[in-house]
């Protein structure tokens, strides 16, 4: 399979099984943290949700977010994070993040994978990777959620 056909595939399946994870978490454990300072399920959740529609954008622009200043943008990821509370508005934004990740990708052609970004901090990233980071991103995370579900004592495998 052709590597541009294979990332739509691998960021649809990734947002499937994130979402399908996500929905073994109890209602009272969304908030939920293991430490005062840890990241609770719905925040990881959207976290993960909202980088789908941020990936979508260096697709389809063909370059890394500029930061500006870092300390700034980070504080403004955080609270667009922070303000998505609910299962809805995160899977919502998961759904809408992956869609405009498959018609950013509906754009590319074989030969666009040549090459890499520049960062602009001394470090680049090939285009191949930029295109897998949708599918990676949420199967990554994913993790997390299992991780918690340890926490509070959930050692179900979940299949489907």
């Amino acid at each position: 399979m052709e590597p541009i056909e294979s990332a739509k595939r691998a960021a649809v399946g990734g947002m499937e099984y994130f979402l399908r994870n996500f929905s073994h978490v109890p209602d009272d454990k969304l908030h939920w943290t293991p430490t005062p300072t840890a990241k609770s399920a719905i925040r990881i959740a959207a976290h993960t949700a909202l980088y789908a529609a941020r990936f979508a954008r260096m697709i389809r622009d063909r370059r890394l977010p500029a930061t500006g200043n870092l300390t700034e943008w980070l504080a403004q990821r955080d609270a667009e994070e922070k303000a998505v509370t609910t299962r809805e508005e995160m899977e919502r934004a998961f759904r809408e993040g992956t869609a405009e990740v498959l018609a950013a990708l509906d754009t590319w052609k074989p030969e666009d994978l040549e090459g890499s970004l520049d960062s602009g901090q001394g470090w680049s990233m090939p285009l191949t990777q930029l295109i897998a980071l949708p599918g990676w991103h949420a199967t990554l995370h994913a993790g997390q959620i299992d991780y918690l579900q340890t926490c509070w004592n959930d050692q179900q495998v979940y299949v489907g």
